[in-house]
């Protein structure tokens, strides 16, 4: 899923590329996307996209007042390039979602797609987009969360650091994937209780959040979208990387695994050599 450091590089290159041209055509591919009827998505044919933004995990782009407000959801992601002819974009048999079509001698087109079969991208369009109630509970900006603010937060819930760290009413923009980075980086138990963490603790993972994010902006600024999230990848010190050696001590990266993803840790650099129970597995070999 597309987190805080890959969409804040996106839309620096999309506010270069398409803000202040002129939407030609708004087409929704896949209708199941589409979570509001009015104002029609339609409406924003004609109308020049004034900004794009980011709030958490959501991308929001303003046409003259009137957003469309995108969750990429797991598998989402967008592709910039050259505008072609006006023309009915092909029936969803493939990873096309929505497509955007602008103006202009240098006209551009903006490709939303979701690869996969669990289709979950999720598209609104409205005049009020601080009304959408998925915005509504988002918590403040993780880059933004100062060390006092993050410590009451951890000190008044027994839930387990990667809960908090991916939970976006607490702090919006961390996900899956820089979680597990975050906590390597802070060396912390993922299972770790919130309110059981010491100060220096809470301070050395306040610490790892901001120095993760930060580095990962500026390794993702400037890449050119179709490459973000390969680049992504490369950033990875343990997650996605089970089975393999950590850069860190050398020793081998393991897994916990859930119904429908993983994550991943160091067991000798976050939990003292001891492997944490992964009960599908745990199921699988009684």
């Amino acid at each position: 899923m597309p987190e805080l450091p890959e969409l804040d590089a996106a839309v620096e290159q999309l506010r270069d590329r398409v803000v202040g041209h002129r939407f030609r055509e708004f087409q929704v591919v896949a209708f199941s996307v589409l979570k509001t009827a009015e104002p029609p998505h339609t409406s924003l044919a004609g109308r020049k996209l004034t900004g794009v933004s980011r709030r958490g995990k959501f991308l929001l782009m303003e046409a003259e007042g009137r957003h469309a407000v995108v969750h990429l959801a797991l598998a989402g992601w967008f592709k910039l390039g050259e505008g072609m002819a006006s023309g009915k974009p092909p029936a969803r048999s493939g990873p096309l979602a929505v497509r955007l079509d602008f103006e202009g001698d240098d006209a551009a087109r903006l490709d939303f797609t979701e690869q996969g079969k669990r289709k979950s991208m999720a598209l609104w369009i409205t005049d009020n987009p601080n009304s959408l109630e998925r915005l509504q509970r988002l918590g403040p900006e993780a880059d933004a969360v100062t060390l006092d603010e993050f410590a009451e937060t951890l000190s008044g819930t027994a839930s387990r650091l990667k809960t908090i760290l991916t939970d976006q009413t607490v702090m919006a923009g961390i996900g899956n994937a820089w979680s597990d980075e975050i906590l390597h980086r802070a060396k912390l138990s993922p299972f770790a209780a919130a309110n059981k963490v010491n100060a220096e603790q809470v301070r050395t993972l306040h610490a790892a959040l901001q120095e993760v994010l930060t580095e990962a902006k500026a390794a993702l600024t400037n890449v050119p979208l179709d490459r973000i999230k390969a680049t992504k990848k490369s950033l990875f010190g343990v997650h996605d990387r089970a089975g393999q050696a950590c850069a860190v001590c050398g020793g081998t990266v393991a897994e916990v695994s859930y119904v429908d993803r993983s994550m991943q840790y160091c067991p000798t650099c976050q939990t003292d050599g001891k492997k944490l129970s992964d009960r599908r597995m745990d199921r699988l070999l009684k």
